[in-house]
């Protein structure tokens, strides 16, 4: 077998590497364009659990790694005058040179060839090679050269960043967030071996320009960023290697492979420095091309093997360096945090480190943490523990004068099991069962303003007397049994109307039984959907009218709180979005025009809703769909119906074309309620795949959102809060009925919780730093 590599940084050696040694009869050759110790930047970073996978694939070249690395366990966050360390993360720093001639050396020892500065841009040079790996880097030639097959996608991020070195020693991996006369700049940096630290730069393009760094050389900016961490780096240098300014292109491809070439490395996909995966992307690539070599009968399946089995774990490496690049792109929505929410927004930017991950780890910050989100409490005037604080999500809210015991809500979800509108047995059973088990705030479904609001035959409804009475049984049976608070979604279906139930075909029109639907503009949901009238002013006002007959029912009904629906392409959603919105009058055009109307309906329902009960709103913060609503324009939103005297936005995303693509994932809506909330300052309650009670904490803690919704886990566990308060040892109301079931798993999860908590200490290995530390200590004397 013949087998060309074209590029000789980590991915194409490596992969050289465990290629020969499964076929040491082959004939590979790499072919570098740069001499052999040319390399660029200064170190490289790996977690613990990259390096048990090089263990595990080649151990001489691991062993060799390994006696270079430096080792630290602690990240370290500088902000305002304050440090937060955080221990037991298990990196490890190398540098970029010290592994590349690490790699080569063993590359040699297995018999490849290597030819350095050999600038090769046609592959039709290895025509007789059985496989051509193409590990050229973020700017591949051959990449470039196909590029109608590979379809690569170059996202160029704003900020902009500078690679840089170090003779400073650092004991941590080190973020120093500084603010300057011309705004914030951070410096993420780790030592990566004895005397030399790498240390990356980054800023905002705002801030580049004012602090003149446009058109400096390398050594006028490492000096401008001398002065800037100059009172860190003391009298240390910064060294520069091709350290100019630039953007950071975020790179995917759809396709990996063409014939017998294949991807791999930077020239396939990168990710975001901020976690340090650059590398072991690359060298993991080579990894798992050779697992699919090692287990496919030819070539061809080996490579089909490898992109669609590589592609999941690439694709989740690089959504969390998207999170997080994201999250260093808007500092200034966090500036004026508390610095210890601060520094655990910083931890948990990306979603790998949790509430409770940093609470076995690092329980010494996870308190800080719980006492400065209880001062927070303590400041909007309720009487809350500040020295021995419970968990954020079991720390009250108040939202006008209506106080909410903890955090955890009920997610507004369609039943579709209401008779004419009318709820029944099983809304009794739903809602009553959620409010025993804990959660501080339930949401009705979408609940209609007239017949022809419903989405289908089985929805809930509030425009009679039969349906007033009914609800207000639900209502009295909540409040007389639990400590929730009660929440009336109201909205009307609009195009999406005169729909089959869910398990039937969501979202699909009647066959028959139908009602006339309406919407801002006359485009069918479906092809095959019925077209809906565009509404005029007249039936405008008689929505309107709907709206806040229906709201006063819901006061009559006694709940606690009013939301508006505005969200996933119903009515009023589809005048706020343009991708549905295309009237030219002047409900139509502007996002001021299309917000017009839901903001009349809003308006006109806080003038008949108590003044002293609150009222939110529900939002899609995107369409998912190309023209239509962004983050960008969800702030907007929220800052509109802020001023029309919204006390909560309810920031779901998506449902409003049937052709959105949506990107899903954990927690996967919760950057929108981010930065609605830090951009527009009002309260905000997430929703979207929150599954655990740690999420909760993790969100709230980081200052995402105020209140969080959770729907599938308040399905399969009515009791979802009450565990969660027994787990985290926050008491709570029962019913008397309940008392012994309470009283019992309170006593078993504080020894459950003590057992999972050693195990998971126990279980955890130690980190190479820690085990180096242990080898370095000197023997007790017998």
């Amino acid at each position: 077998m013949k087998i060309a590599i074209i590029g000789g940084g980590p991915a194409g050696l490596y992969a050289a590497i465990l290629l020969k040694k499964q076929r040491p009869g082959a004939d590979i050759a790499v072919y570098e364009r740069n001499r052999a110790d040319d390399t660029f930047g200064f170190g490289v970073v790996f977690s613990d659990a990259t390096l048990d996978n090089f263990e595990k694939h080649d151990l001489p070249s691991y062993q060799r790694i390994t006696q270079e690395f430096a080792y630290w366990d602690d990240i370290a966050v500088h902000f305002r005058g304050t440090v937060h360390r955080v221990g037991g993360n298990g990196f490890c720093g190398c540098s970029r040179r010290t592994l590349l001639m690490i790699l080569q050396e063993r590359v040699r020892e297995l018999g490849v060839t290597m030819q350095f500065e050999v600038d090769i841009d046609n592959e039709e040079l290895f025509e007789g090679a059985d496989l051509i790996l193409l590990s050229d880097g973020i700017n591949s030639r051959f990449r470039d050269k196909h590029i109608d097959h590979f379809q690569p996608e170059v996202d160029l991020r704003a900020n902009k960043f500078a690679w840089m070195g170090s003779t400073k020693p650092l004991d941590a991996f080190t973020f120093i967030f500084q603010e300057t006369e011309w705004g914030p700049f951070i410096a993420h940096a780790y030592q990566y071996e004895a005397g030399h630290s790498t240390w990356i730069f980054e800023t905002d393009p705002v801030t580049f320009e004012k602090a003149g760094l446009t058109g400096l050389d390398e050594r006028q900016s490492a000096d401008r960023m001398k002065e800037i961490f100059g009172w860190f780096l003391g009298d240390h240098p910064l060294l520069t290697n091709r350290s100019m300014w630039r953007n950071f292109p975020m790179i995917r491809n759809k396709r990996w492979v063409k014939d017998n070439m294949v991807l791999l490395g930077d020239a396939k996909s990168t990710a975001h420095f901020s976690i340090g995966s650059g590398t072991k992307l690359a060298m993991e690539d080579a990894i798992a091309l050779a697992d699919a070599m090692q287990r496919a009968p030819n070539i061809p399946a080996a490579l089909d093997l490898y992109e669609n089995g590589r592609r999941e774990e690439v694709e989740k490496t690089q959504h969390a360096a998207d999170v997080s690049l994201v999250w260093f792109e808007h500092l200034d929505r966090f500036w004026d945090f508390d610095p210890v929410q601060f520094a655990f927004g910083v931890m948990t930017r990306s979603k790998a480190i949790t509430y409770d991950n940093l609470t076995l780890r690092a329980p010494d910050f996870v308190t800080e943490v719980d006492k400065a989100f209880a001062r927070q409490v303590r400041a909007k005037g309720f009487d809350v523990d500040v020295d021995k604080p419970l968990a954020p999500m079991f720390q009250p809210l108040k939202l006008r004068e209506m106080a909410i015991a903890n955090r955890a809500v009920l997610s507004p979800m369609c039943m579709y099991s209401a008779e004419e509108g009318v709820p029944g047995d099983f809304h009794l059973v739903h809602y009553g069962s959620r409010a025993i088990g804990g959660a501080g705030l339930l949401f009705t479904e979408m609940t209609c303003v007239s017949r022809d609001a419903r989405i289908t035959p089985g929805c809930a409804g509030l425009w009679n007397d039969a349906q007033e009475a009914a609800w207000k049984r639900i209502v009295d049976f909540v409040h007389a049994n639990s400590k929730a608070k009660f929440a009336l979604q109201l909205g009307h279906a609009g195009r999406k109307g005169a729909s089959k139930l869910m398990w039937d075909g969501m979202d699909r029109p009647l066959e028959q039984g139908g009602w006339e639907i309406v919407s801002a503009s006359p485009l069918p949901y479906f092809p095959d959907s019925q077209v809906p009238r565009e509404l005029d002013r007249a039936a405008m006002d008689a929505i309107k009218a709907d709206f806040v007959a229906a709201a006063q029912r819901g006061d009559a009904c006694g709940f606690d709180m009013l939301e508006l629906h505005c969200a996933h392409g119903y009515l009023l959603a589809s005048f706020i979005s343009p991708l549905t919105n295309k009237r030219t009058d002047a409900y139509g055009g502007s996002l001021e025009n299309r917000l017009r109307f839901p903001l009349e309906v809003f308006a006109a329902m806080r003038a008949a809703w108590p003044a002293h009960k609150p009222m939110s709103v529900r939002i899609s913060a995107t369409d998912w769909a190309e023209g239509g609503i962004t983050g960008d324009d969800a702030v907007m939103i929220a800052r509109a119906f802020a001023e029309a005297g919204v006390d909560l936005v309810d920031v779901s995303t998506g449902q409003t074309v049937r052709e959105a693509e949506p990107v899903y994932g954990r927690m996967f809506q919760t950057p929108f309620s981010d930065q609605v909330r830090n951009e527009a300052d009002v309260a905000t309650m997430c929703v979207g795949n929150i599954t655990t009670a740690d999420q909760v904490n993790t969100i709230l803690a980081a200052g995402r959102a105020d209140l969080v919704a959770l729907g599938r886990p308040h399905l399969v566990d009515p009791a979802f809060t009450l565990k969660a308060a027994a787990w985290y040892g926050a008491d709570m109301f029962c019913p008397p009925q309940y008392l012994p079931g309470k009283e019992q798993i309170f006593r078993n999860s504080v020894r459950e919780r003590q057992d999972f908590e050693e195990l998971k200490t126990k279980a955890k290995p130690k980190t190479r730093a820690e085990l180096k530390a242990e080898a370095a200590k000197p023997l007790a004397a017998e």
